[in-house]
């Protein structure tokens, strides 16, 4: 079972308080244009507290609107960032062999005292998901919106930086060629509102939370990692409020 960390849990909270306080702002009637299609980019960052990693990026999406309250898009994502492996994060056999092997090292006096393995990590991830969404249009300068569920690929490339011989010995085995990456699947959840300037240009604040297993011949557990994004939002094409 996984849980939702700190950071994660904060991230919905101020989602949620800030659909509520425009849900609570006045209505000066519904929206009487909405484009067909919309285009996004913006700041991102991604926080994955399983790992000690948060990275920060840049994040694009793109949208088409058959229905007034139906949107389908694609959303493309890339950060850096810096995390922590530590050994209890391994799959059982990794860790195993990693205690024989300090077992040895502590046998023959070459482990320091309380010496623990930790292992510093530069990542680059990059997302590409697709997935509908649904909005609510009641306000004339504010539309409210949901991910139910999307789904799409993550890669990513893993650097380690041992700060120790000992360290640099594990990371050689681990990432023989000095780094590390994998693509995976993953699904989320997700939400977030616009503020409408005019009726082409939009400020966009969302957030989404998405589980996935990067990693897997490592890394004993999949992750949760939020997502954090704001930025301008471009309307365009035919006006299909009815």
């Amino acid at each position: 079972m996984f849980v939702i960390e700190s950071k994660c849990e904060r991230g919905f909270l101020l989602l949620i308080v800030a659909a509520f306080l425009l849900l609570a702002l006045p209505a000066f009637g519904q929206q009487d244009y909405v484009s067909q299609f919309d285009v996004y980019a913006g700041y991102a960052f991604l926080d994955s507290p399983a790992i000690s990693l948060f990275e920060n990026g840049f994040a694009t999406q793109f949208g088409f609107r058959p229905k007034t309250w139906l949107s389908a898009g694609f959303d493309y994502s890339i950060s850096t960032g810096n995390g922590t492996l530590t050994p209890g994060l391994l799959t059982t056999a990794l860790q195993q062999a990693l205690a024989a092997q300090l077992a040895k090292l502590a046998a023959a006096g070459l482990l320091p005292p309380g010496y623990n393995v930790v292992m510093p990590i530069h990542s680059r991830t990059q997302t590409f998901a697709a997935g509908p969404q649904l909005a609510y249009r009641h306000f004339k300068h504010e539309t409210l919106f949901l991910r139910p569920l999307f789904a799409g690929a993550i890669f990513e490339r893993a650097t380690p930086q041992p700060t120790d011989p000992i360290a640099a010995a594990i990371a050689t085995q681990l990432a023989p060629s000095g780094v590390k990456t994998d693509t995976t699947w993953f699904v989320g959840v997700g939400g977030g509102f616009d503020i409408l300037a005019t009726r082409h240009f939009a400020l966009r604040t969302q957030t989404d939370v998405v589980w996935d297993h990067l990693f897997s011949d490592l890394l004993r557990n999949g992750r949760w990692t939020v997502r954090f994004s704001v930025g301008p939002a471009f309307n365009f094409g035919k006006n299909i409020q009815h």
